[in-house]
């Protein structure tokens, strides 16, 4: 293969890419969110500088994807951290887990999203929906909310959901320390809300050595909400260099 030929693959492995060359176009996106109120020490001792924390909260999601270009239909959970930035509100995204390796390598390389693989589902259970999330064998985040017990504005949903993003990029060199490392911002565009409603929720985190949510425990639930959507992801631009002025 020529150098040139070379320079056209942007994944590896060179002749069989671990995901497709596309933006992914969400289609029929659900999510359960659960704001609560966590322990702000805990929280400060994992969001970066020069973000900034306010309030000591931390929205749960669970997101079932029903029809994803590129990747097919998959399932994501993870934790979201309200913060600000040069004045700017937004959510740094501290952890997500998703049961298809495609959209985790792509999230991963592409932007800077925080996937790893784990075991998230999302489904109705007597009235109620019900989001869990299992990391190998056992459950470390089980989420529930009246199902579809009051509508919510459609403008406040997808204000909910197109909130500046924040993520960290690090990339490490081959010596160990970071060639990369970049806090990065994103946002969801081109949103259509299809249905969104609110009601009476709950979540439980458990204890797990290599799925920590729990160590931003929940102390009172602020807020959930029920949102059906189509969307496409924007791509991602740096927004502060760590490594800048670094010595080598």
């Amino acid at each position: 293969m020529r150098t040139e030929d070379v320079r056209q693959h942007h994944t590896t492995p060179l002749t069989s890419p671990a995901f497709a060359p596309t933006i992914p176009r969400f289609t029929d996106r659900e999510y359960l969110n659960v704001v609560y109120r966590t322990d702000p020490d805990a929280l400060r001792a994992v969001v970066p500088e020069p973000l900034r924390v306010d309030e000591p909260l931390v929205r749960f999601e669970v997101m079932k994807m029903g029809d994803v270009t590129g990747y097919g239909p998959y399932t994501e959970a993870g934790q979201a951290i309200p913060v600000s930035f040069e004045g700017e509100r937004g959510e740094y995204l501290h952890a997500m887990y998703l049961d298809n390796f495609p959209a985790t390598a792509a999230g991963r390389e592409v932007a800077a999203y925080p996937k790893v693989i784990g075991s998230p589902a999302l489904h109705v259970d007597s009235g109620t929906l019900v989001g869990t999330l299992d990391y190998g064998m056992l459950r470390v985040a089980v989420a529930t909310m009246g199902y579809k017990h009051h509508e919510l504005d459609r403008d406040e949903a997808e204000a909910q959901l197109t909130v500046p993003t924040f993520m960290l990029k690090t990339i490490p060199g081959y010596d160990g320390s970071p060639r990369v490392q970049e806090l990065v911002r994103t946002r969801i565009t081109d949103v259509t809300v299809k249905g969104a409603w609110t009601g009476p929720a709950r979540l439980q985190l458990f204890q797990h050595a290599l799925a920590p949510l729990a160590d931003l425990p929940v102390l009172e639930v602020v807020s959930a909400s029920h949102i059906l959507t189509d969307l496409t992801l924007s791509g991602v631009e740096p927004v502060h260099d760590y490594l800048q002025g670094a010595t080598s």
